[in-house]
């Protein structure tokens, strides 16, 4: 299975799970200037932008390991602009994490949503 069909399954099982939570769906793969985020969803009142990492196995660390200040400072900088163009209030919303280490034949994926897993201002830490 290629990388970028490991993340596509990640990013659809993490869309499944979190309607299961009784999140609604606004947008996926959404992008704009600034680079990309997997997945905006509404939870009640908040909008939460969602990093996805898939991994085929727990090997070699974690998904959320895998998360750089880079990253989310690129994650920062896309919902800024997506918050700006939709006239949102800052203080209504999240930043999660869902990591996915997929299961293979009958075994099922193994996830793991880490809500609020950094504010803006968290992007001097080097991992979640």
């Amino acid at each position: 299975m290629e990388k970028v069909e490991v993340g596509r399954i990640g990013e659809e099982e993490a869309i499944g799970f979190l309607r299961k939570k009784g999140y609604d769906i606004i947008a996926h793969n959404y992008r704009n200037k600034f680079g990309e985020i997997d997945i905006i969803a509404l939870d009640r009142e908040t909008v939460v932008f969602v990093e996805v990492r898939t991994k085929k196995t727990g090997d070699f660390g974690t998904p959320e390991e895998s998360v750089t200040k880079a990253k989310m400072r690129q994650i920062v900088k896309v919902a800024s602009d997506y918050v700006r163009r939709k006239q949102l209030q800052e203080e209504s919303i999240r930043f999660d994490f869902i990591g996915v280490v997929a299961g293979s034949g009958t075994e099922k994926s193994v996830i793991t949503h880490i809500e609020d897993a950094f504010q803006p201002g968290d992007v001097t830490r080097t991992t979640l």
